[in-house]
């Protein structure tokens, strides 16, 4: 099931709380203490103090708001608890969003709001969607919302990635253990270098990759919404999700990428799926110009790309394929004759330092990288419009994966002796 059971706020327990007078909205006056929740409008969500695991401090959290168990979906204070149930919410005079816990105080944000308010005249609204905002009482702007902060979990209308203009990274991170909601080791990114992709890091190595981002995930996460909106322009790079079900994503302490939705029939998450799952998964698992792909047991599951060797055959017959692959010694491909081959059913190579052009179709790309000498392979950059748009790499090929019924298509750059031998 894979939810966070807490020491208290469970379901049963809810009649005894005590509800904010306007149920979703702290006013500027109004005061949060250990007990008191507040429920979005439509109970879907609420916000309160809880206690994760057997963990005997209080963090200020969201959560789904009637499910049997307790699911924790943000945490204001990762890193600063409350040490008993003394703490109270409110804010202070200059608009801010503080917990207070005897007398001493630490915020609860990670921005200081008080430059766009006035005369105290800040409320925090917790909505539907999971996200807590803080708004302008007189412009009605909302000028914070905790979906600029992600946590450990990723919920539908949400963003990852990075906003240009403020500088915001949105990314998730894990909890350090069930009982402490503090960063742990793993973190998932959206990143913008290059053509988009979502990495799963342990600290700052990479992990897993999911493959380039168009609509949906290349052969890394099938099972993401088909209402992904992917955002690429100057002012920020980012993925969201809708989806008319609950659901969300979890980075979890283990590592893994974990997708969940709700069966209110049966009660209880289900998991859709989780990543890394196989050896293939891993970042880079059979190194550079090589490709993994899930064979049984007893076969070695890393093969060359077509034209290359591997750079130990030693280490190759030991079933040892992480030294990857070479291009042939005395192979030159610069005007010799040489072309391209078409490999199926990949997830595509690294794309962190691939030249994106959408204004290429798929033979205008062939033609731009076969011009260019160091130009090793290309491929279509959105191949559900048309195969359209245009992706080239330069040098080694990394994190390359085969399926037998997914996948992308990938123009790879070969010997004219090669060309002949895999058309």
């Amino acid at each position: 099931m894979n939810t966070r059971k807490v020491s208290l706020h469970i379901l049963f327990l809810f009649p005894l709380l005590h509800l904010i007078d306007s149920l979703d909205t702290l006013g500027p006056n109004d005061t949060m203490k250990y007990g008191d929740v507040l429920i979005s409008q439509g109970r879907k969500f609420a916000l309160g103090f809880f206690g994760p695991g057997n963990s005997s401090l209080r963090y200020v959290g969201i959560w789904y708001y009637g499910l049997p168990e307790q699911t924790v979906v943000w945490v204001a204070n990762r890193e600063n608890p409350v040490n008993d149930t003394s703490g109270v919410v409110a804010f202070d005079h200059y608009g801010n969003l503080v917990i207070r816990e005897n007398n001493r105080s630490f915020p609860i944000l990670s921005v200081n709001v008080s430059s766009m308010t006035l005369n105290n005249s800040t409320s925090a609204q917790l909505l539907d969607s999971g996200n807590l905002v803080l708004i302008h009482d007189l412009s009605k702007v909302v000028i914070w919302q905790s979906f600029d902060y992600p946590t450990d979990t990723f919920l539908p209308s949400m963003k990852l990635g990075l906003d240009r203009r403020t500088g915001l990274n949105w990314f998730l991170t894990s909890w350090k253990s069930e009982d402490d909601p503090a960063p742990g080791s793993y973190s998932c990114r959206f990143e913008p270098i290059g053509y988009p992709q979502l990495f799963l890091y342990q600290d700052r190595a990479s992990y897993w990759r999911s493959g380039p981002i168009i609509e949906k995930l290349q052969g890394g996460n099938p099972s993401m919404p088909n209402t992904t909106t992917i955002v690429r322009n100057t002012m920020e790079v980012s993925l969201m999700y809708g989806i008319s079900i609950i659901s969300r994503y979890v980075v979890q302490e283990s590592g893994s990428l974990k997708h969940f939705v709700w069966h209110g029939e049966q009660q209880q998450w289900t998991e859709v799926f989780s990543h890394p799952k196989e050896q293939c998964d891993y970042f880079s698992k059979c190194g550079p110009n090589g490709i993994c792909g899930a064979n049984n047991a007893d076969q070695f599951d890393r093969t060359c790309l077509p034209g290359l060797e591997p750079k130990s055959p030693g280490h190759w017959y030991l079933r040892d394929g992480t030294g990857g692959c070479k291009r042939r010694q005395g192979v030159s491909m610069c005007q010799r004759g040489e072309g391209f081959v078409k490999v199926k059913q990949l997830k595509l190579p690294d794309t962190s330092t691939a030249a994106v052009d959408m204004s290429l179709s798929l033979k205008e790309c062939e033609q731009e990288c076969l011009r260019n000498c160091i130009c090793t392979a290309y491929s279509s950059a959105n191949e559900s419009i048309g195969e359209n748009g245009c992706l080239k790499w330069y040098g080694d090929l990394a994190d390359t994966r085969a399926f037998s019924d997914s996948g992308q298509d990938l123009y790879l750059r070969v010997d004219e002796i090669d060309l002949g031998t895999h058309c």
